[in-house]
């Protein structure tokens, strides 16, 4: 009973040590990566033979610089939420969001993406874990649509861009916009729309044990589970969305969307947001547009229009969404968040 009794003991205790300091190794290395992306990208883009400034130094130091940001934030956010989830099962979560209680998930949901500072495809990975993790579908869309919408970054330059009158404005829009869209979405019955691998993750059971059995270490397993799978499904279409961000990125025309957005007829504002659904950015770097639009006579109601639509309904972003949501499901969410940046942008114009 000494030697053969205690050595499963010994190897069990051994295993799940081996898993506590790998994933203690796995989040430094990851913090490590994450905090060194700008200097990384930086001198890679450097190896290249050509101008840093120039449109093509611009579209790569965009593409190496979002790509392992956009992938390290997905493999973090499924790892997390995938072990989150082996304690709320879909079936918990819904029941703790479901009824009165969902209504202030809307709410909620925006309030974090206000608080998140993500560009729309930084986003998505948080949205990928919520949508996996069971969450009602319209409360992850009004997070997916705050997020890069009303950002704090997006918030803070506006405040030095316009006053703190015309950002708070913008604040309340946004979140109005995210909350109701969500709600609106949630209200359509949307979740058949979802890819199938989505559904039957959400069914699917949490893992082999039932849930008050799980150790620990059973639940840092199926976080890496959760990340082999879904990271393993999504990769290749983040690497495509972002390169073509990217190449957008670095040969915008920027004469011709002050010829489109110069003046301050009607359809300036439809127009706005039709120049910049197919463009991908954070608030950051649509500032510098913003700032020149602004400048050149642009009305503020188009500009805020063309942000919106920038940050919120890049075509990245719709092709990374696409493993994820059916095509008429991204068709109905870009209508609705359209309809609000839409009347978010003619208000404005009406009012100022």
């Amino acid at each position: 009973m000494t030697a053969e009794t205690h050595e499963p003991g010994a190897q069990k205790a051994a295993s799940e040590w081996l898993w506590y300091t790998g994933v203690l190794v796995a989040a430094v290395l990851w913090w490590l990566a994450y905090d060194r992306l700008i200097p990384f990208s930086e001198w890679a883009t450097g190896l290249f033979p050509v101008e840093r400034h120039s449109h093509t130094g611009e579209a790569i130091a965009f593409f190496i610089y979002d790509v392992p940001k956009v992938l390290l934030l997905l493999t973090g956010i499924v790892f997390v939420t995938g072990v989150l989830r082996s304690w709320f099962s879909p079936e918990k979560t819904r029941a703790i969001l479901a009824g009165k209680r969902e209504i202030w998930g809307y709410p909620l949901a925006a309030l974090l993406g206000v608080l998140t500072p993500f560009c729309s495809c930084s986003s998505v990975p948080l949205f990928i874990g919520f949508v996996s993790a069971g969450i009602p579908l319209g409360v992850t869309f009004s997070f997916l649509i705050a997020g890069p919408m009303v950002g704090p970054v997006g918030l803070g330059l506006l405040y030095g861009l316009v006053g703190w009158e015309v950002a708070t404005i913008y604040l309340v829009f946004g979140f109005t916009i995210a909350t109701v869209a969500g709600f609106v979405l949630g209200r359509m019955g949307l979740e058949k729309y979802l890819q199938d691998w989505v559904r039957e993750l959400n069914t699917g059971p949490v893992g082999d044990l039932p849930e008050e059995r799980l150790t620990l270490v059973d639940r840092l397993k199926i976080g890496a589970e959760q990340v082999r799978e879904i990271v393993g499904k999504v990769w290749i279409w983040v690497l495509i969305g972002i390169g073509i961000g990217a190449a957008i990125h670095g040969y915008v025309p920027e004469e011709m969307m002050l010829r489109i957005m110069g003046g301050e007829a009607w359809w300036s504002v439809p127009a706005a947001v039709v120049v910049g659904v197919p463009m991908y950015t954070n608030a950051a770097g649509v500032i510098p547009i913003v700032e020149a639009l602004l400048g050149k006579g642009a009305a503020l109601g188009t500009t805020l229009a063309f942000m919106m639509s920038v940050i919120a309904l890049s075509l990245p972003e719709m092709i990374i969404l696409k493993q994820v949501l059916s095509y008429r499901l991204i068709a109905i969410f870009i209508a609705v968040v359209a309809a609000g940046i839409l009347a978010t942008g003619f208000l404005f114009n009406a009012i100022l």
